[in-house]
């Protein structure tokens, strides 16, 4: 760091705490004129202002607080250059000595060495990855019977795809719900090892250029009239020829196709949500959602698990 920045944070930090210093010292002085305990000649609704000071144990508090942050920037870095009292170095002071920690980490691969995470990574694989091999040589039909390698199958599921469908898997706006029967894909065992090896990559192109937003108003109310929904018969009308684009992906019944991925219309489940202004939303922009390929992370076993665990929730035989 150099020193116009080391001198700046430095100022910036005492200063600080020098500031708060002074404002407690001047809030604890009685400017009012008024005894201390005594009426303030202000009432409102009943209630009468007493000048009472901070309360002692409060008082205590703040400059206790300030000692502490001294202290702090005493021992460890955090003014500037200065490395502190016990000599810690923080990633911002020591980013030569970053870059050759990595390349240490690099050299070490490359010689056949270990570093702790390839150490534990190595202990990890050791331990679990017979128990993974155990219930993947086993059918998924078989599995999601098994209560116990469903167990191992929800725990993969919550730490690699709980962020995006919830611990429930019911999914949110933008990422399906895998606990109904509904599939963008197909929700067979192969299709959803299928999806886990490779991922999917969602694309539904605007269609503000090509129809305006009265084409876009007349799709939107034929699109919502496929789910049975009431809509203006003029507009659904002019809509439903207009849908022979859409066609192309959803079919002529707009019940979709899973072999490109575009959802059936005709049902009242919705990815991005089934509002009016939902769907012109959609229409109008587009989608374009995109599920990670885990191939490389989780391997063919870990997926055979999840793929368990993922087709129970739509399917307890």
């Amino acid at each position: 760091m150099s020193s116009f920045w080391s001198i700046f944070i430095s100022v910036i930090s005492l200063g600080t705490i020098l500031g708060c210093f002074l404002l407690l010292r001047w809030c604890l002085k009685n400017k009012t004129g008024v005894e201390e305990g005594d009426d303030m000649h202000h009432e409102f609704d009943g209630i009468v202002e007493i000048n009472n000071g901070l309360p002692v144990w409060w008082t205590y508090m703040f400059y206790a607080v300030i000692v502490w942050a001294l202290v702090y920037f005493a021992l460890y870095p955090g003014l500037g250059n200065f490395q502190g009292l016990l000599g810690w170095k923080s990633s911002h002071q020591d980013i030569r000595s970053l870059e050759e920690s990595r390349a240490a980490v690099a050299a070490a691969k490359e010689s056949g060495e270990l570093v702790q995470y390839d150490r534990e990574m190595q202990f990890a694989a050791e331990k679990f990855d017979p128990v993974f091999k155990a219930i993947a040589s086993r059918p998924i039909s078989e599995l999601v019977n098994d209560p116990e390698a469903l167990k191992v199958g929800q725990r993969l599921f919550l730490q690699n795809c709980s962020m995006c469908h919830g611990s429930d898997a019911r999914g949110s706006t933008g990422f399906p719900n895998l606990a109904d029967d509904d599939w963008l894909y197909g929700g067979s065992p192969e299709k959803i090892k299928e999806t886990l090896h490779l991922g999917r990559q969602g694309a539904m192109p605007g269609w503000i250029d090509a129809m305006g937003e009265k084409g876009i108003e007349e799709v939107v109310a034929y699109t919502l009239s496929l789910s049975g929904r009431s809509v203006d018969q003029g507009l659904k009308e002019k809509g439903q020829a207009r849908f022979a684009v859409c066609a192309a992906c959803h079919g002529m019944d707009g019940k979709g196709n899973q072999a490109l991925g575009a959802p059936n219309l005709t049902d009242n489940i919705w990815l991005y949500g089934g509002s009016h202004k939902a769907v012109t939303e959609t229409l109008t922009y587009g989608r374009n959602g995109v599920m990670p390929a885990f191939d490389e992370r989780l391997g063919e076993d870990k997926i055979h698990v999840v793929a368990a665990y993922v087709y129970s929730l739509s399917n307890q035989e």
